[in-house]
């Protein structure tokens, strides 16, 4: 398993370095981190794209890209990510290991590239390149509009929105069109020189190397000015406990309705029996094995598809189900049964034995990619949470049926949002759509 090894830079620029030998290339990645918030959220989604268009070094994309593929075909990402309620902009750099390449400096020659990225934008007259923003804006737009396009995701977010509409969560990590469309080079050059001065921001190596060498050199790199005493982001709100269940139904022209129901676990990332929910998720949803497979798609017949996640910062537990929208009744009522099968204990030695080794097998490769690994320790970051990969092996090896049951009294539903054809005026039966 991969260690990771830290050091916080005087400039508040924290670095984090994980040696591994598994790999053949070195990847860095870097967190600037902002507090997720309706009035900020499509600033901060249009930043990464914009910031990617060009530097005061590299002034356009196409020079950006040759410069990469003189450092051996070198890739750079930029994007916006959501985790809890922390609106995370993200960039990484992946190369080839110089040791490899027969290239010494390759490895600074890179961090100097992504410093440029992040540290020197292009700038003119006051703002970011007004070309530049403006094609973005269209851009994120469309990513926006898109969304409507793949129903399952789109019923997924109208749940969330639904579910959390008076808190942090249920904005949507691009943002709105509406709040978008003002912004100009001025607002989000001032928005990014406050972001990137005074919010928190993390640097991770993953690769073959020697960490001492890579701290000197990620100093030598990030050494830009930042504030002494950053951002504070206020607690992520988990404990929820509803009064009653809401219903919402939307109409739209789909092929089949798309029912999805948000769940409060009142259990997050950091809390000790984090590990407890992933099994109550896993037996309900989380694997082909789970009850709602089983029971909804297969036995049933009801569903084309059925499945359970989690978003582990939060404390929410999506549970969501492609059924004709005559089914909806029937399909909700067998999903109840299965929940509340899961809050009685009527939990098989089988589907613990199953939801164990599938959640093993998922922990065992979190080192299989560079990504999957960073966004591991990232996560870990978030929530306060420093077990290792191989530590939560073994808390989930040490999982028992009672430590389910107990998880599974914390669970409430929240929210019921289901998405159906525009056709027919009639409301969906077994509930109360609104």
């Amino acid at each position: 398993m991969i260690a990771l090894e830290s050091k916080t830079l005087p400039q508040n620029v924290h670095m984090h370095v994980m040696p591994t030998a598994k790999f053949k290339t070195v990847m860095v990645s870097v967190f600037l981190q902002q507090v997720l918030e309706r009035e900020l959220a499509s600033r901060t989604a249009l930043l990464p794209a914009v910031l990617e268009r060009g530097s005061r070094r590299y002034p356009s994309f196409k020079d950006l890209k040759r410069r990469l593929e003189e450092l051996y075909g070198a890739s750079l990402g930029a994007d916006v990510v959501k985790k809890g309620e922390r609106h995370i902009v993200t960039f990484s750099l992946e190369m080839v290991n110089e040791k490899y390449a027969g290239f010494p400096d390759l490895f600074r020659e890179g961090l100097s590239v992504l410093r440029s990225v992040v540290a020197e934008p292009l700038v003119q007259e006051g703002g970011f390149k007004k070309d530049y923003v403006e094609q973005e804006k269209e851009q994120l737009v469309r990513e926006i509009q898109n969304l409507l396009n793949d129903k399952v995701n789109y019923a997924l977010e109208r749940c969330v929105q639904e579910m959390c509409s008076g808190e942090r969560f249920g904005v949507y990590r691009y943002g709105s069109i509406e709040d978008l469309e003002p912004l100009t080079p001025g607002d989000l050059y001032a928005y990014y020189e406050s972001l990137v001065r005074e919010n928190p921001l993390d640097v991770f190596v993953i690769g073959e190397v020697d960490p001492d060498e890579i701290f000197a050199l990620l100093e030598e790199a990030f050494s830009f000015p930042r504030e002494d005493t950053l951002q504070r982001f206020p607690p992520v709100g988990v404990s929820a406990f509803p009064r009653e269940t809401r219903y919402r139904e939307e109409r739209l022209p789909v092929q089949q309705g798309k029912l999805t129901m948000g769940y409060r676990t009142n259990t997050s990332y950091g809390d000790e029996d984090y590990p407890a929910l992933l099994f109550y998720n896993g037996i309900l949803g989380g694997f082909p094995h789970s009850k709602l497979f089983r029971n909804v798609r297969e036995k049933a017949s009801l569903a084309y598809y059925a499945f359970s996640r989690l978003e582990k910062h939060k404390g929410i537990q999506l549970l969501s189900s492609g059924i004709e929208v005559e089914a909806y009744g029937k399909a909700l009522e067998i999903i109840l049964e299965q929940v509340e099968q899961m809050r009685k204990g009527e939990i098989t030695a089988e589907e613990m034995e199953n939801t164990r080794r599938g959640l093993v097998s998922q922990h065992k490769t979190v080192d299989d990619s560079p990504y999957s690994t960073t966004s591991f320790f990232l996560d870990g970051l978030i929530a306060e949470n420093k077990a290792s990969a191989q530590e939560m092996v073994r808390k989930i090896e040490a999982v028992q049926k009672d430590d389910v049951v107990e998880a599974a009294q914390k669970v409430y539903l929240d929210t019921i949002y289901f998405l159906r054809t525009a056709a027919g005026a009639e409301g969906a039966e077994g509930g109360e759509p609104v």
